[in-house]
């Protein structure tokens, strides 16, 4: 399927120049392309450039194919997309899998070269605007950090190259260690937040709460189980075995000291801006916490939801209909109602959630939910965390309104995953179903469909013809309150910890946690799952702490939902979720349809292709390739 490809910018040309009846013609310019020359002298070429540096960042997380369906969130729902390659364990060096959910180590480099040419002329541009200068300066050291830490987190310590390479430069490097890729990241990031300070914050650019809030993930990653050497080591004989284990993990060093580096970056952040409803002193209401998130994901591009939400946002993808390319093929943010939504719209159900995570969100009550708990599981959607209504759809869910060619089937606009007596001895397949009339191939695998980052607006129809504009967060507020709870619990200051943990809490409608040592960790990883559902980052947590073979690696379970009739009761025609005519069954079964999970310690790492290996004879492979 074709990958979009991200207009951030065109340049226009000058299309009609009048030649003059001399030799002078000669000597023009092409009218193709403009010259190096040319781009650094011009504050508006110079920006347009570094407006390409951006381009790499592709749709964030909006994908057609999303990271979530590599984690124990979702399941990817077609076949023969590459999906299965890394899920099952079979990746490889030469086949590296699904390109649209991993970045690749060339598309990286890429990227890296574009930002190089800019941090190596942008200082001796002759434009006569400093202030833009210092601005595209940082933003062109945040970016360069930015696709190292891709290739940190997905790869270990890459080469460090900070020029651009001309056609006749030998390109052979080796690769830095991991904490020589965060030294020159770290050293990035602080460049760009002297050279953003004060400079106007414009959504969808890099700001200094940008590269302070990734200063803050970088350092929390590096504190983490898989990056300390003998943590790792100790939990993993893949990792034990590696003759260079330097590449992938710090071996020498005080952990407590990289702790302490993390919780002081967050803190920073924290100190520097607010982000949105944690001043709470209590639960907030289930309605209001669930409009909340719903804001949140919104991030301020959708008439539904708060606008003040996007406070959250310390960087982002701005999206919009009016890329030409976007808006001629479905990918990226603008559809991700079509790609993510219930087939009974339409819609093609990518990446649907799996009942491991739905079983995560805890009761209002703060409890846990417990299928042998007979009043959970007889209604397994009532009194529970707002956050997960507002997160998921699942069967009786109220939604938008149907098209019209399946409004007559659902007249009352609720998903439908379910099977429903008909009162004949037959059943009626809910319209959102693998057995539905309406496009059956596109039905969920797991009974539910995901409805973070879908614009509710029911003025918008998830289809070819109608595109959203809400942003992907690469980073918001909370994630760096996140941060701050793990650095303090790592480091004793469990008082810290809670006090922060529930103001995230409070604004979700959930009571406050009182846990303290491996329970209040346990609450912690918890929080941080259900909080950062299906904003990429369960993949990485999954990894980094280590705990990849319980969660990654599991085998994926679905909801199948039956309905049979009351006794004396007439059934609902066309059908409607009706607990006073239906007895609804909710079993929990597995899934191996699609494809069959499992765990391979290698898979902490991304393996470097057989290309790459190839071109440049001094990389080392990572372990277990």
């Amino acid at each position: 399927m074709k990958k979009g490809k991200l207009v951030l910018l065109g340049l226009l040309a000058l299309a009609l120049v009048p030649i003059s009846c001399n030799e002078d013609f000669l000597e023009t310019q092409p009218l193709d392309s403009i010259s190096a020359d040319a781009t650094w002298s011009d504050g508006t070429l110079a920006q347009a450039f570094v407006f390409n540096v951006y381009a790499s960042l592709g749709y964030g997380g909006f994908e057609e194919e999303g990271l979530a369906s590599l984690t124990d969130e979702a399941m990817f729902t077609h076949s023969g997309r590459g999906v299965n390659v890394i899920t099952e364990g079979s990746l490889s060096p030469s086949g590296t899998g699904n390109v649209n959910i991993i970045p690749q180590w060339n598309e990286l480099y890429s990227a890296i070269r574009k930002a190089n040419i800019a941090i190596q002329e942008l200082p001796n541009s002759t434009f006569d605007d400093q202030t833009l200068k210092d601005r595209l300066l940082g933003e062109a050291h945040f970016l360069r950090a930015y696709y190292y830490h891709q290739l940190m987190r997905y790869y270990g310590g890459a080469p460090l190259v900070d020029v651009a390479y001309g056609l006749d430069d030998d390109y052979s490097i080796a690769r830095g260690t991991y904490a020589e890729n965060v030294d020159f990241v770290i050293s990035d990031l602080e460049q760009a937040i002297s050279l953003l300070d004060g400079k106007e914050v414009t959504p969808g650019r890099a700001s200094m709460l940008s590269a302070m809030g990734l200063k803050s993930r970088v350092l929390t990653y590096a504190a983490s189980d898989l990056r300390d050497g003998p943590t790792a080591s100790a939990k993993s004989a893949t990792l034990s075995g590696y003759s260079n284990l330097e590449l992938v993990a710090y071996t020498s060093g005080d952990r407590d000291a990289r702790w302490t580096a993390a919780k002081t970056a967050a803190k920073a952040v924290l100190d520097a801006t607010t982000g949105y409803k944690l001043d709470l002193t209590e639960p907030a209401s289930a309605e209001e916490a669930t409009q909340t998130y719903i804001s949140i994901a919104m991030g301020g591009g959708s008439a539904v939801g708060d606008a003040a939400a996007r406070s959250e946002l310390l960087f982002e993808r701005t999206h919009s209909a009016l890329f030409t390319e976007e808006s001629n093929w479905p990918l990226g943010g603008i559809h991700q109602g079509i790609n993510n939504g219930p087939n009974g719209y339409h819609n093609w159900a990518g990446n649907t959630p799996i009942q491991q995570l739905v079983d995560d969100y805890q009761m209002m009550d703060g409890s846990d939910f417990d299928w042998s708990n007979e009043e959970h599981a007889s209604a397994p959607y009532e009194n529970r965390d707002p956050r997960l209504a507002a997160t998921i759809l699942y069967d009786g869910a109220p939604w938008k309104p149907r098209p019209d060619d399946v409004a007559s089937i659902d007249p009352y606009d609720e998903i439908q995953t379910g099977t429903y007596a008909d009162g004949s001895g037959g059943i009626i397949p809910g319209v959102d179903m693998r057995d539905s009339p309406i496009e059956n191939w596109n039905g969920s695998r797991t009974g539910y469909y995901v409805r973070k980052f879908i614009d509710p607006d029911p003025a918008l129809v998830d289809n070819q013809s109608s595109a959203q504009v809400v942003p992907w967060p690469f980073i918001r507020y909370t994630e760096i309150v996140l941060n701050y709870v793990e650095a303090s619990i790592a480091l004793g200051d469990e008082g810290e910890a809670r006090n922060w943990l529930n103001k995230i809490r409070f604004r979700a409608g959930m009571p406050a946690i009182t846990s303290s040592g491996t329970a209040l960790l346990e609450d912690y990883i918890n929080e941080r799952r259900v909080e950062l559902a299906y904003e990429e980052h369960r993949y990485h947590d999954a990894r980094r702490w280590m705990i990849a073979d319980q969660t990654l690696g599991r085998g994926i379970k679905v909801m199948k939902v039956t309905a049979t009739l009351k006794a004396g009761a007439t059934p609902r025609t066309p059908y409607q979720y009706d607990t006073s005519v239906y007895d609804y069954t909710y079993t929990v079964v597995d899934n191996n349809d699609n494809e069959t999970r499992t765990w391979d310690d290698k898979m902490y790492f991304m393996p470097i292709s057989r290309d790459e290996i190839n071109r440049n004879n001094l990389l080392i492979q990572n372990p277990g390739y």
